[in-house]
């Protein structure tokens, strides 16, 4: 067997496939990039061809001016993928957000899962995740220390409505990233039995229109810039993290401010957002689950990225699992968490 430090190398900006001449999540313009979802810490412009599920093909091509159907570019539905230098790939489901993947490597005998950005949670908004066996497994650690456990999505969706339904004269303001955290909160409210419009910024509209285009149902959303501030009392208000505290929320009704992340686990970081109502949803696993996924997996060897890799290589050795951290860089946007 090959050992998988001879075909497969990681560098400070992205993983190199030697055999395939190929980067998976590469944070610089490449010859050929397997990308596994669309968050600007994993996808970019620049590259000539892209190999991804077909919705992060639609959200770079969105966010980042890619042509999507181009001829060099490769859309890969999940369980399906291709072959180059000896190298075969498949894209599995990550949870993460619309369309991410893991992606499976099989060479010379040897199976490597990269797994981007994941989570175990259900989420009407994306594909659930997928154990997939490997004997390397690369996995994130956004949340890889063992203060953050993230409470029940239900719990965190009933404090948001109680909120709304205790100040029927003011706004909710909920600062989620664009893409995933909002439509999940959308899709989540909608869940919870929430049926009124739901207002949302202007920077919002066109990755919810997306996502309703490849069949989440977002229910009724209204342009903030069409509605009068009387219109919003009582209601549910979504934005990008910088729009909270910027002159843009003066249109609503005097807002409760909320934000919505795995990070409002730490009530330091809600002080300094001055956020009135912290919600713990995350789109990425939290310490149970990193640790719950290594062992489901049983990998030979886990290599971890993303986060808190000292902790989860920690956790490892503790537990006799041969790991190892990749300090790659560019993966430190907070505000998709």
């Amino acid at each position: 067997m090959a050992k998988a430090t001879h075909w497969l190398e990681p560098h400070p900006h992205g993983l190199y496939v030697r055999p395939a001449d190929l980067w998976i999540d590469p944070s610089r313009p490449v010859a050929r990039a397997a990308v596994t979802h669309g968050h600007a810490d994993h996808a970019r412009s620049g590259h000539e061809a892209v190999f991804a599920t077909p919705e992060t093909l639609a959200i770079m091509a969105l966010r980042y001016g890619i042509d999507a159907a181009a001829s060099h570019n490769a859309a890969m539905s999940y369980g399906n993928g291709f072959e180059r230098g000896g190298v075969r790939f498949s894209f599995h489901p990550a949870g993460h957000v619309l369309g991410s993947a893991q992606i499976l490597m099989e060479h010379a005998g040897e199976r490597i899962v990269v797994t981007g950005d994941y989570k175990r949670r259900a989420d009407p908004t994306c594909t659930p995740f997928e154990v997939v066996p490997c004997d390397i497994f690369i996995t994130e650690a956004t949340f890889g220390l063992p203060v953050f456990r993230h409470p029940p999505t239900a719990e965190e969706i009933a404090k948001l409505l109680a909120a709304v339904r205790a100040e029927p004269d003011r706004a909710v303001l909920v600062g989620a990233y664009a893409l995933g955290k909002a439509q999940r909160v959308i899709a989540e409210l909608r869940r919870a039995g929430w049926d009124a419009p739901i207002f949302i910024h202007g920077a919002l509209e066109r990755m919810c229109a997306l996502y309703a285009e490849h069949g989440v149902d977002l229910g009724e959303l209204r342009l903030v810039s069409d509605a009068d501030k009387a219109e919003m009392a009582g209601q549910i208000v979504l934005a990008p993290p910088s729009a909270l505290n910027d002159r843009w929320s003066r249109r609503l009704p005097d807002p409760v401010t909320a934000m919505a992340s795995g990070w409002m686990r730490v009530r330091q970081r809600a002080r300094q957002r001055m956020v009135e109502l912290p919600l713990v949803l995350s789109d990425h696993a939290d310490w149970d689950e990193l640790t719950a996924t290594i062992a489901e997996v049983n990998p030979q060897e886990s290599w971890i990225t993303h986060g808190s890799e000292d902790g989860l290589l920690r956790w490892c050795e503790l537990h006799q699992r041969k790991a190892r951290a990749l300090h790659l860089v560019g993966r430190d946007l907070e505000e998709e968490a």
